[in-house]
């Protein structure tokens, strides 16, 4: 058995969600190790899609916060993972899922609801939070649209939630040893994508109409049914205002700092 001290394996700890994560943990004195396919300095060496180096990095872990994610399936890099765990002492696995996978019939998402049986059907303890897309998310599916006169709103709501609290709940659940699926969690407010386009657009001042639009088939028709929100008192509390006044803030202060040195 491993011991309360023993590390942490943060797998995708370079992406948006890890990168929260990890400086949590950090920030308390946990023995955080990142995993990476360069090895990179202050990560270990590991490929999920080969597999080589993964045994090597667990060795010792206390539990492994698996939120590494790829374009398209996640299913053989959670096989890699739950495979090389359960030779390594079977830690503790902690997934990051996604709210509707199993309402909502997109080929990612299948992956992903794939990735959540693997890890159920293994002999390690694990957990499986499922949450709400991140403010990031929102902010990107705007931010492509840069260029065109019109912004187009899918014309159903979101519940965007904060990476970082995204990162307080499974530290939370990493410390509570809660054990199968998570409560899912959401945002503070569930909001038309026109809502929040707007909102976007305010915060840059731009004056861009919006337009909301509708498509054929199951899918949109998943998204319109609210499959991807969560009901009940929210878990998130910082607004998509206010992480869009936050993000501006720290541009801000980048640029200062660039123009200082």
């Amino acid at each position: 058995m491993t011991s309360s001290s023993a590390p942490v394996l943060v797998t995708g700890g370079t992406g948006t969600l890890g990168r929260a994560v990890v400086r949590l943990l950090a920030a308390r004195g946990d023995d955080v190790r990142v995993l990476s396919r360069s090895g990179a300095p202050g990560t270990v060496r590991g490929d999920l899609e080969t597999g080589e180096g993964v045994e090597a990095a667990l060795d010792g872990v206390r539990a492994v916060l698996h939120l590494a994610t790829t374009l398209r399936d996640d299913t053989g890099i959670t096989q890699t993972l739950v495979r090389a765990a359960d030779r390594s002492g079977r830690p503790r696995v902690l997934y990051s899922s996604i709210v509707g996978i199993d309402r909502i019939p997109l080929a990612y998402y299948a992956g992903k609801r794939a990735s959540e049986r693997i890890i159920a059907e293994s002999r390690l303890r694990w957990t499986v939070l499922r949450t709400t897309q991140f403010h990031d998310f929102i902010e990107t599916l705007f931010g492509v649209q840069r260029l065109s006169p019109i912004v187009f709103a899918p014309a159903f709501s979101f519940q965007p939630i904060a990476v970082e609290e995204v990162a307080q709940r499974l530290v939370e659940l990493l410390d509570s040893d809660a054990a199968g699926m998570a409560p899912d969690i959401g945002g503070p407010q569930t909001r038309t994508a026109r809502d929040l386009a707007r909102a976007y657009l305010a915060a840059r001042g731009s004056r861009r109409p919006t337009l909301p639009f509708r498509l054929p088939g199951t899918r949109f028709s998943a998204f319109a049914s609210g499959a991807n929100l969560v009901p009940g008192e929210p878990y998130g509390r910082i607004t998509f205002e206010q992480f869009l006044a936050a993000h501006a803030d720290a541009a801000a202060r980048g640029s200062r700092g660039t123009t200082e040195a």
